[in-house]
């Protein structure tokens, strides 16, 4: 890590769609999954924490765009308050975005989201984003006393509000499931005339695509397994529906997971115990047949993991990228029980040869 201070960057997430490729946003993303030490022995959900600090400190020497860290009330994973985490990195970082991938707003308060935001937003100096979702895990909605019942109503009505507080004026807002609002102001306000960033996560449904471009908060896709291109109809609908709507063109993001190591090989073999663990105890839950090899080999040749020596990673995100015109690009770097160490080597390689590669190739395309 360079021991020069990084000058704080123009958040390139509030441009247009069709980034240069010097623009297009290459960052990180994490669900402070509970790791092991390098001899097997699990790590506490407190040293997870203060590991996770650590390497958003590096990517951020490293010249990484952004990090996102994943709200998550499970055993498994150390991050259910992730703005707090944001906060301690903000302290200790210069220019990487600092957001979230996702904050579960079915389960939350959309004037407290918007608030903790728009707070982290000025400890930054306008830093801060936030990704909206409905959650993958259902765990927060018992504990802070929603129905699954009303799974997609809550998100609904509770995204319509958030979009509205980002205009940071009177509010009027009623729906079901929280207290009418009537010509409310909500602080602290942000020093963006479009409120606090904002993005929607999407798994792959065209009804989600829709809701991201009427609300007018880009969309960002969880692309987790399978060919990239197949995501391509959603995100020409995405666009052809800014066209129809009139609306100005909003970047595209995609997500995956993935690792970096020296070769191809020892990226595969550090992997995928891993991923074979974490695949198979969320499999159990949900009634997934165990994972195996081959299909791990298949994904990481021709799928949604991006894992290899930094050259193959590069290659496949430049794909991605192309393939989807996507403007941002996040790397899941953590999977799973994989120790802090081989973490820190993952984002190393990124910073210093995955990023800058990926842009030549993109300039060159």
């Amino acid at each position: 890590m360079t021991d020069t201070p990084a000058t704080p960057a123009l958040s390139p997430v509030r441009t247009v769609a069709g980034a240069a490729p010097s623009e297009v946003i290459l960052g990180l993303d994490t669900f402070g999954d509970v790791t092991t030490t390098l001899d097997g022995a699990r790590v506490s959900h407190a040293q997870v924490l203060r590991d996770v600090v650590e390497q958003a400190v590096l990517a951020d020497g490293l010249g990484v765009d952004a990090i996102t860290l994943g709200e998550h009330h499970r055993d498994d994973f150390a991050l259910s308050s992730p703005e707090i985490a944001l906060a301690a990195i903000a302290g200790r970082t210069e220019r990487i975005l600092l957001g979230t991938g996702v904050t579960v707003l079915s389960s939350d308060d959309p004037v407290r989201v918007y608030e903790r935001f728009a707070t982290l937003d000025a400890v930054s100096n306008g830093r801060a984003e936030v990704i909206l979702g409905r959650g993958s895990f259902t765990e927060s909605f018992p504990l802070f006393g929603y129905e699954l019942s009303d799974y997609e109503t809550l998100f609904t009505e509770k995204l319509e509000l958030f979009s509205r507080l980002r205009a940071e004026g009177p509010v009027t807002w009623s729906g079901r499931h929280r207290s009418p609002l009537t010509g409310q102001e909500v602080y602290p306000k942000t020093e963006h005339s479009d409120g606090v960033q904002a993005w929607i996560g999407v798994g792959g449904s065209p009804h989600s695509v829709l809701r991201a471009v009427q609300v007018g908060i880009p969309m960002m896709l969880a692309i987790i397994g399978g060919d990239p291109a197949r995501f391509l109809p959603f995100a020409n609908l995405y666009r052809q529906t800014q066209d129809e709507l009139g609306r100005e063109a909003m970047p595209l993001g995609v997500h995956s997971p993935g690792h970096i190591a020296a070769t191809d090989a020892e990226a595969r073999e550090q992997l995928w115990p891993h991923f074979q663990a974490n695949r198979n105890r969320i499999g159990a839950e949900r009634g997934w047949p165990s994972t195996t090899r081959a299909e791990f080999e298949q994904e990481a040749d021709a799928g949604s993991l991006y894992v290899g020596s930094p050259e193959t990673v590069a290659q496949r995100i430049a794909s991605t990228i192309r393939t989807l015109g996507a403007d941002r690009f996040d790397l899941k770097y953590a999977n799973g029980t994989m120790p802090h160490e081989q973490l820190l080597s993952s984002i190393e390689l990124y910073g210093t040869v995955v990023i800058p590669r990926v842009r030549e190739l993109l300039a060159g395309a």
